[in-house]
């Protein structure tokens, strides 16, 4: 449910990587609108997005709760693979398959256990990202963390900007994203996997559950699915949702937990994908609050969720949040790609080599 806003915390400096773990910081926000974003370096975690005076994300009132409630990963930075590895196994990285935490049996899901959401990551910097003010979170993931092969560092870039269109103020924030492999890494690892992607939950309305949002997606091209999540062939026609037609989201329905594609040519996805130009991926309404957002992305896919599986307590000043309690949009790679070989070359990260990806989201009340 979208809530009022408490006072946040300026921006910290960059601390030095603690030798022990240090209580939790307060959420981190960059200079250059303080009243509607914050941060946190658990997880590199998209903590507020304040609209108009409502905060339009799900997760906690204090660091400390992320750790002990986030099974939804409210905000999270997902890594090293995002989504769904079919068996939880990597058929073949560096000559040899890999066993990875079968977390969403029999699959492995979103890093595994313990993924880059559930990581402490060093920051936030600041700096500037395409001339706006920015806080980057940084993660060196090491050989072997839950399972992936090679050493790799990752870096997630937040920065907010306001926008003016046609007299309607809108807010605007950027996630950059990169990941690279360095050329040090132990015999034998030469290459890794990686898709990387923000997990936040979006509720624009004022109740509990997104009911009545008005979504619009971009794309009715979609990954068919098995029931553990995982394709069972190339992009075709989605059964129940068309292209730029406006459907709207109730109690029980639909319920969506799908990968839509934005590019349906695989062998052209390049590694890095910044350069390419930003694609409106959806956009959402709600008439209730007259609140709306658009998620672009320069990503070839995105996954959409409507929250079916969401189920925390109460936690202090935070109610309960149960099924479709938010929605996701979670622009990243083919699900399963590293197992598939027309598709690998999307998410294979080899020695010396650069992932990166861009999210902008827009919100803004008309």
């Amino acid at each position: 449910m979208a809530s009022p806003d408490p006072p946040l915390a300026p921006l910290p400096p960059a601390p030095p990587p603690p030798a022990t773990p240090p209580a939790p910081p307060p959420p981190a926000t960059p200079a250059a609108a303080p009243s509607a974003f914050a941060f946190l370096p658990r997880g590199a975690t998209l903590h507020r997005f304040s609209v108009a005076g409502r905060n339009i994300v799900l997760g906690f009132p204090s660091p400390a709760d992320y750790a002990e409630h986030n099974s939804p990963y409210f905000g999270e930075t997902i890594g090293r693979v995002a989504n769904r590895i079919r068996g939880a196994r990597i058929d073949n990285l560096n000559g040899r398959s890999h066993r990875l935490p079968a977390n969403n049996p029999p699959s492995s899901l979103h890093g595994g256990l313990h993924g880059w959401g559930k990581k402490a990551w060093r920051g936030p910097e600041p700096g500037l990202l395409r001339g706006s003010e920015a806080a980057t979170f940084r993660y060196r993931s090491p050989d072997g963390d839950e399972g992936y092969p090679g050493t790799v560092d990752v870096s997630a870039t937040y920065a907010g900007r306001t926008r003016w269109h046609e007299g309607t103020e809108k807010l605007e924030l950027e996630l950059e994203l990169e990941v690279r492999m360095p050329d040090e890494q132990r015999p034998g690892v030469d290459e890794t996997a990686v898709n990387v992607t923000n997990h936040t939950y979006f509720n624009l309305g004022d109740g509990p559950t997104v009911a009545g949002t008005e979504a619009t997606l971009s794309t009715d091209l979609a990954l068919p699915l098995d029931a553990d999540g995982i394709p069972r062939s190339g992009p075709s026609p989605h059964d129940l949702i068309r292209a730029g037609q406006t459907f709207t989201l109730g109690e029980s329905g639909p319920a969506l937990d799908d990968c839509f594609v934005l590019h349906a040519e695989p062998s052209t996805v390049p590694l890095d994908t910044r350069a390419a130009p930003l694609r409106t991926a959806a956009t959402f309404h709600h008439p209730s609050t007259q609140l709306h957002l658009e998620v672009r992305t320069t990503e070839p896919a995105f996954q959409f969720y409507t929250g079916e599986h969401v189920d925390v307590p109460a936690v202090g000043a935070a109610p309960a949040r149960r099924s479709r309690a938010g929605f996701c949009v979670e622009p990243g790679r083919y699900v399963d790609a590293v197992n598939v070989p027309e598709w690998r070359g999307m998410v294979v990260l080899r020695r010396g080599q650069v992932y990166g990806s861009r999210i902008v989201y827009t919100a803004w009340r008309a």
